[in-house]
């Protein structure tokens, strides 16, 4: 039970650490980040029992609404609301790049927890699957929200309410596009490894120009403090 544990918990704190070191300026107090984890590993249980009873009752009856009613809707909206409602006017969120860090945190934590029970049930042999797939792709997914939502609050090129729909459509179709390919058909190795490169790809060329917003950010905050003297 403990290496399922351990073999459930690691990929997620190691992306968690990896997109935390990636910040180049002002790192987040560690206890807001481990908040933020934390309140993704508790949003698991009630979405995971809003996905139960629909399927149990019947109302999830193909691939498409699985994919993109029951799965992606769901994780995303509530991942998106409640990183809104707790970290979006925190002072802490101070850069651009700041959401990338709240952002994959809320969602590594999800995908932590769905990844410790998924592996219980069924072996820790599909532990590398595990951390290459859902896992991988729910820290992109936070890097996309997360990224937006900075966008959103710093006002970049006065665009709020486009950003702030943006933090929550982008992941939400990328996430419906991802699940619905798992449920295509025996085929569907040869749709998600592409996705998943495209995926990486995507999000790393948002990661790179979070680090641009957020430079841009404080040589701004020197200068209005420079001319105020």
């Amino acid at each position: 039970m403990l290496g399922v544990i351990s073999a459930g918990i690691a990929p997620g704190l190691a992306l968690v650490s990896y997109f935390y070191l990636r910040d180049q300026f002002e790192q987040e107090p560690v206890r807001n980040v481990f908040r933020v984890f934390l309140l993704g590993a508790i949003l698991t249980f009630p979405i995971m029992f809003i996905q139960f009873v629909l399927q149990e009752e019947g109302l999830i009856n193909n691939g498409f609404l699985h994919a993109f009613f029951s799965a992606a809707l769901m994780e995303e909206f509530f991942k998106w609301f409640l990183l809104f409602i707790a970290i979006y006017k925190h002072a802490d969120f101070d850069e651009p790049y700041d959401g990338i860090v709240y952002g994959t945190s809320i969602s590594l934590g999800f995908a932590t927890v769905e990844n410790i029970l998924f592996l219980t049930a069924n072996g820790i042999e599909f532990a590398i699957g595990r951390a290459l797939l859902p896992v991988s792709s729910h820290a992109i997914f936070g890097v996309l929200m997360g990224y937006y939502l900075g966008k959103a609050k710093f006002n970049i090129y006065g665009r709020f309410h486009y950003w702030l729909v943006a933090s929550f459509v982008v992941p939400y179709i990328l996430h419906g596009l991802y699940d619905y390919i798992l449920v295509i058909g025996t085929n569907w190795m040869y749709y998600i490894l592409p996705f998943m490169l495209f995926l990486w790809y995507f999000g790393l060329r948002k990661v790179k120009h979070a680090h641009i917003l957020s430079r841009k950010h404080f040589h701004n905050q020197n200068e209005n403090k420079n001319a105020a003297f």
